[in-house]
């Protein structure tokens, strides 16, 4: 029987993928594939590092099924008309994506594929509801969370799909060695310090998936908010790589609410905001690239990355606690507390009225759950210029949030070294992380502010004034 070729991007797991379930059917040869490709080559420092960890897991998985992760390098297209004629291969399939890039990408590898009479089908599993099944009754798409949830929190989602036993070939293509692609190099040596925060791999995310449900779930939406507090999931950087599927954390966020746990249904509404983030990005491509909201489009951004402001939120360097605790987190573990997410955010972009888009780009490239949709509609949503978004006028203000969140300073003692006696190890190791170039030590004294909470509110609110939003 002739090969099926399953080709793997974002979803890097087993079970729970139609694509791999559909191929392994039929009985005969299933040859998984994974491409380092533009769309890899574009990423930034840490989802590239991170995602190594993502393929190595999937290749150990493949072959304790008996099978192989074939790793080849160059244009999508290419190398799988490569690999259909080295392997006699009849079909290719793989799990659908929404961004612009990777939908640009898909017309093309199907079109082409389908030129030369190679069967190519594209399967869901990314995202709990297509977003084109998900309108309003107009028929159009949303642009508002609430009535999205109302819209899906009742559908069905189907059952998962057990893991299958991909058939092997006789003979197996080449394959190159994962350790040559580098994939972390631009982490320099930023890449020791989080490595060890790194949780990757298909079983690795489902017990993650177990111990918050059985462990963390009574106390999620009281503590959610609060930084110090570990009562996330931390799925985020699975969820962006398909090591686990959103039907999952779906079915077992339900489960718990059958059985009483009343804050279960807030975990489902945080998978369905992704979903709704993936919604808007397939309906409104834009929002990945400029402002959703076009009458954003005349406001006088600064853009200039070299800024000694911009360089000091880089650096976490602002004078605003909160602020660089959270940009601290992020260099020593790739990821950031949710509620630290809107605080930095609101600082640079109403604080320092610095264009949303050089805070995008710079979580692009030191988050290990970097995802393309979530990213762009936090920022555009935090900056007021997005769908459903906070208010324009809505500053949040760093001080006073950190009074509400952090009063015990638990989150700014774990970040912040300069001035303390004894500062912790997690805050130590923020200046083993950044780059050399920077010259920072824990020694060293802590910064004025660059722009204080009040001063940056009244700036902000008056480049509102008079502007039609």
């Amino acid at each position: 029987m002739a090969a099926t070729l399953v080709w793997f991007r974002r979803d890097l797991r087993l079970s729970d993928h139609a694509a791999l379930t559909d191929a392994c059917k039929g009985g005969g040869p299933v040859i998984p594939v994974f491409i380092h490709d533009e769309t890899i080559g574009n990423m930034g420092a840490a989802p590239k590092f991170r995602l190594g960890y993502a393929i190595e897991a999937l290749a150990k998985d493949l072959e304790a099924k008996g099978s192989r992760l074939i790793l080849r390098r160059g244009k999508a297209l290419e190398v799988l008309r490569d690999l259909v004629k080295e392997t006699g291969a009849k079909a290719v399939c793989w799990t659908r994506l929404y961004d612009p890039e990777a939908i640009a990408r898909d017309k093309s590898v199907k079109a082409g594929l389908k030129e030369d009479g190679i069967e190519a089908q594209s399967f869901p599993g990314h995202v709990l509801f297509e977003p084109w099944t998900v309108e309003t009754g107009q028929g159009g798409f949303y642009k508002v969370y609430s009535p999205f949830w109302k819209n899906v929190k009742s559908r069905d989602v189907a059952e998962l799909l057990a893991p299958p036993t991909p058939g092997a070939p006789e003979d197996w293509p080449a394959s190159d060695d994962l350790e040559d692609w580098a994939l972390g190099a631009a982490m320099r040596r930023g890449a020791a310090v989080v490595a060890p925060h790194v949780t990757a791999g298909e079983h690795a995310a489902q017990n993650r998936l177990d111990e918050f449900i059985e462990e963390k779930l009574p106390d999620y939406a009281k503590c959610r908010d609060i930084p110090s507090s570990d009562r996330c999931s931390h799925l985020s950087e699975n969820l962006t790589w398909g090591e686990i599927s959103p039907a999952r954390l779906w079915h077992a966020g339900m489960r718990a609410r059958q059985e009483g746990e009343s804050a279960a249904e807030k975990f489902v509404k945080e998978v369905v905001w992704r979903d709704f983030a993936y919604h808007l990005v397939y309906h409104t491509p834009r929002i990945t690239s400029g402002n959703w909201r076009e009458e954003w489009d005349a406001f006088p951004w600064k853009t200039d990355e070299r800024l000694s402001e911009v360089l000091a939120w880089k650096k976490g360097r602002t004078g605003i606690p909160f602020v660089d605790a959270a940009m601290r987190e992020m260099y020593v573990t790739g990821h950031m507390h949710n509620r630290a997410r809107m605080i930095v955010a609101s600082y640079l972009t109403k604080h320092l009225m610095v264009h949303w888009k050089v805070g995008m780009d710079w979580f692009a490239d030191c988050l290990i759950d970097w995802d393309p949709a979530s990213n762009a509609m936090g920022w555009q949503w935090t900056a007021g210029c997005g769908p459903d978004a906070a208010p324009y006028f809505r500053v949040f203000n760093p001080v006073t949030q950190r009074e509400k969140f952090d009063p015990n300073r638990a989150y700014l003692d774990a970040w912040i070294a300069e001035g303390r006696k004894h500062p912790s190890d997690t805050a130590l190791s923020y200046f083993e992380a950044v780059p050399e170039h920077w010259r920072m030590s824990p020694d060293g004294p802590y910064p004025d502010p660059v722009v204080t909470a009040d001063e940056g509110r009244k700036a902000a609110l008056e480049a509102y004034e008079g502007r039609s939003f």
